[in-house]
């Protein structure tokens, strides 16, 4: 009887040390799946690294403007800035930067770099050609110096409108709070009649 009740403690002591090892087992099995899951709901909701590309049009809001070539850029120069006649020939253009003191230049050299037939002109030529048309030398090698001067030459090119000059000679003294209601008028006007607002977008508020 001893020996019966004897087996029957051990085998309720080996039982119970049983179901705990069950239990202990079941409990770190939970542990890790827990882990594993984590771990996998961790790395998919890690973002993929953003390129140095996207980081710049999300931080602008917007793309970065084309780069122009040189040719494009000296040629924007000579059909914006010129005398009340006209252009600028190519010989006035040589002419004068060696007069300033520039680098020996030829007038067919110039046409050449305005029509893209040549586009390695040394730093003394660009800056010359900066100099005879009034713009900063970073004007063609930095595009975003580039589009600043380029407002500015837009400005300069309206005021050879005698109205538009006459309407800004006007305005001249007048307190901010009138400036801001012409402004809102002529921004007005010109979205009646389907002209790009001063930011270069279009009627519809789009960037052309």
């Amino acid at each position: 009887m001893q020996g019966v009740v004897g087996y029957s403690s051990g085998t309720g002591r080996n039982r119970s040390a049983s179901r705990r090892n069950g239990a202990a087992v079941s409990a770190r099995s939970r542990a890790l799946a827990g882990t594993a899951g984590a771990v996998a709901r961790s790395g998919r909701a890690s973002p993929r690294p953003r390129t140095s590309t996207e980081v710049a049009v999300s931080a602008a809001g917007q793309e970065a403007p084309r780069r122009r070539t040189l040719a494009e850029k000296l040629d924007h120069l000579f059909t914006v800035v010129h005398p009340p006649k006209g252009e600028y020939t190519y010989e006035q253009v040589a002419t004068a930067i060696e007069e300033r003191g520039g680098p020996t230049i030829s007038a067919a050299y110039v046409w050449q770099l305005r029509k893209g037939a040549r586009d390695n002109p040394t730093k003394r030529h660009l800056e010359a050609l900066a100099d005879f048309f009034g713009v900063p030398p970073s004007y063609f090698f930095d595009e975003d110096a580039a589009h600043v001067v380029d407002a500015e030459l837009e400005l300069l090119v309206a005021l050879r409108d005698g109205a538009v000059r006459d309407v800004a000679l006007s305005a001249a003294g007048l307190s901010q709070q009138s400036l801001a209601a012409i402004q809102a008028m002529i921004d007005q006007a010109r979205r009646l009649e389907g002209l790009p607002d001063r930011g270069g977008n279009g009627p519809d508020g789009q960037q052309e």
